[in-house]
């Protein structure tokens, strides 16, 4: 019987400044399949098209993790930040606390997926790593903070695989939540319909039928069917939603089409048209076993559009090819009456000065349970029968 290879493990920790340093393929050998948004391709568009760029405050300090012999052995997506935007887990407040005590919170190092709030691992590790590769690179990272005198380092949105690791070097947790609709085998969106309650069903299907009186042609594009047209239409949608919402736009025209290009069948975009012209879109990309909603954008005020091209039509796709879930982003309580129940989502905290991070640690013990009750209460509140509880698998907090 041949002899097991031996573990993978790191002898060097450094930092690069941009996924150019990085293949593809060494990349993606660690990051996985499962979540596009982790891919080379996703990150490397928001670098090159400048994105996610100084001029928007995230400026790339990937942690890369090499073996003796020069192979990538682990990594963390990781960015200095000079502010707090972008992130979807608000630390502002903490921010001006510490310089209201005289301190420099910015610049702080952020392990996450610009303007992305979708939850993936963080501490990215080879198949054939050693098992204590997750907390070495945890490690490392209060390393780095300390050796570049930064304020802090947060990891966003992290996996329950990632979270043992960050606790063990001595990051505190924070608890938050989103809307995740969870495909229990349904055949069609009828059989969906069938698991709510009558009144939110009549509901649901009073919103689609408004929709298909209003005329417009509404498509579903994956991949290649998305031309350069349907992205000048989407940009512009994407910006005048930003205007409206008095946020920033972070995302260029050039990021639509790198990310198009290197992405491929995973990007979704589901488009209403008027007499031919795109009047709305709601991009998505597809992971392994789930759908993640990102961005949408309208040009026309039609009731319910929004409901259906970001939310019924992401379902209607989701059933069609088997998915286990949608993730529709955050924020959001209207989803929960559409079939998107409350899942904990978790964000990990490291900060340098200990008086400040004991201060913040005795916020959070006192946040978490605040949460975890929300998130219990919402999940009663869902429009699924009750005599469906039993056999749910969306369990609010593990």
């Amino acid at each position: 019987m041949p002899a097991s290879p031996q573990p993978l493990r790191a002898t060097r920790f450094h930092t690069i400044e941009g996924l150019g340093a990085i293949s593809a393929a060494d990349w993606d050998g660690i990051a996985g399949a499962d979540n596009p948004f982790l891919s080379h391709g996703f990150l490397s568009a928001l670098e090159e098209s400048g994105s996610a760029a100084p001029r928007s405050g995230w400026l790339p300090r990937h942690l890369i993790a090499e073996s003796a012999d020069g192979q990538l052995v682990g990594a963390v997506p990781l960015y200095v930040k000079g502010n707090s935007w972008g992130e979807y887990v608000f630390d502002h407040s903490w921010a001006d606390a510490f310089e209201r005590a005289g301190g420099a919170y910015y610049p702080k190092l952020q392990s996450a997926i610009p303007f992305t709030p979708v939850p993936g691992p963080r501490l990215l590790t080879h198949p054939q790593a050693a098992p204590e590769m997750r907390q070495a690179l945890a490690v490392a990272l209060v390393d780095i903070t300390r050796r570049l005198g930064v304020s802090s380092v947060h990891a966003t949105f992290v996996t329950d695989e990632d979270r043992p690791a960050f606790a063990a070097a001595g990051f505190a947790e924070r608890l938050g939540f989103q809307f995740h609709w969870h495909n229990r085998g349904y055949n069609d969106f009828e059989g969906f319909l069938a698991d709510l309650s009558s009144r939110k069903r009549k509901a649901i299907r009073k919103e689609r039928q408004s929709v298909a009186d209003s005329g417009l042609i509404l498509k579903t594009l994956v991949g290649d069917e998305i031309t350069a047209a349907h992205w000048d239409a989407f940009h512009r949608f994407y910006l005048a939603t930003i205007d409206r919402k008095w946020g920033s736009a972070y995302l260029t025209r050039k990021f639509f089409d790198l990310m198009a290009a290197r992405l491929g069948d995973k990007v979704v975009l589901v488009v209403a048209e008027d007499r031919g012209k795109p009047v709305a879109a709601a991009l998505n990309l597809l992971g392994s076993n789930t759908l993640y909603g990102r961005n949408w954008g309208a040009s026309v005020d039609v009731p319910f559009l929004h409901f259906e091209l970001c939310y019924y039509r992401a379902l209607d796709f989701a059933i069609e090819r088997g998915l286990t879930r949608v993730e529709a982003g955050a924020q959001g309580e209207h989803k929960l009456q559409r079939g998107y129940l409350p899942r904990p989502t978790y964000s990990m905290h490291w900060i340098a000065n200990e008086g400040f991070r004991a201060a913040v640690d005795d916020f959070l013990a006192h946040e978490r349970p605040h949460i975890a009750g929300i998130i219990t209460e919402m999940a009663a509140e869902g429009p699924f029968r009750q005599q469906q509880d039993t056999r749910r698998d969306d369990r609010p907090v593990p």
